[in-house]
């Protein structure tokens, strides 16, 4: 069954479950069922090129690798992303921030105190930064030359004030899982990912992945947020319906984001 949750802080929840205004949580959310599965879908490969080069107009880099930062306000602190123009995994994009919200803003739905959370892909790090906030027991993982900036992002802005300090990891989706994240040592409460999905060659191994954390018996929680750019979007959401029992938890049709869950298929 498909439910929507607050994201933005706009629309909230009353205790019955139902909408304070309903009229304008339909405006804001656009109800799936009244939206068609490819409304607001951009197929060409120059979307999300585009979202990048959007950045590096506005900051103008004066050299290849120029760092610039973000600021965002989360779980009652403010945070500051060190990111590059230079890599999709060093900017923060909008499935982070849509879901770093949703977690915000639906915490007796999701509560992460003193949960272990394990974030796959997790770029700059900022959803590894709201959920140690929230109380989770984070680690963060993305490829080995990914590390460096997640590990100053996490350090930069969970010290002093995480109940559990973050670890991080690297990991590559699909290879030496087994080894690296055996079972059942390395079982975790949530799993995070945030707009992971856009046409590259490892989408298989992506979902791999996602199997690996959450097989039957684990009782793990898949959280995956996704801007919709592509027509293979669309393609992977089927692939992830087909391997977990999921749930649309919310949808943004401005941001083109979707927040779905994942738990295995016992």
């Amino acid at each position: 069954m498909e439910r929507l949750s607050t994201v933005s802080p706009s629309v909230h929840q009353n205790p019955s479950g139902r909408t304070a205004d309903m009229d304008e949580s339909k405006r804001f959310w656009g109800p799936v069922e009244e939206r068609g599965p490819t409304d607001g879908v951009l197929t060409g490969p120059k979307a999300m090129t585009g979202e990048a080069l959007d950045k590096r107009s506005i900051w103008k880099p004066k050299r290849c690798n120029t760092l610039e930062h973000e600021s965002f306000c989360f779980a009652g602190y403010d945070i500051s992303i060190r990111e590059s123009v230079d890599t999709y995994g060093a900017l923060v994009w909008p499935g982070a921030t849509c879901l770093c919200q949703f977690l915000e803003n639906n915490q007796q739905q999701v509560n992460l105190m003193d949960k272990t959370v394990l974030e796959i892909g997790a770029g700059t790090g900022l959803l590894s930064i709201v959920a140690s906030l929230l109380g989770a027991r984070v680690t963060a993982t993305d490829l080995p030359e990914i590390l460096s900036n997640l590990t100053f992002n996490l350090q930069r802005n969970t010290k002093s004030r995480s109940r559990h300090a973050p670890q991080v990891a690297a990991l590559t989706w699909g290879q030496s899982l087994a080894r690296d994240f055996p079972q059942p040592s390395h079982r975790y409460d949530y799993v995070l990912a945030a707009d992971l999905v856009f046409p590259h060659d490892y989408l298989k191994e992506l979902l791999e992945t996602m199997q690996h954390f959450c097989r039957p018996g684990s009782r793990t929680t898949l959280l995956w947020a996704n801007k919709i750019r592509f027509e293979s979007d669309l393609e992977f959401v089927e692939s992830f319906k087909k391997t977990f029992k999921t749930a649309l938890l919310a949808e943004l049709p401005q941001q083109q984001v979707r927040i779905y869950e994942g738990t295995a298929k016992e």
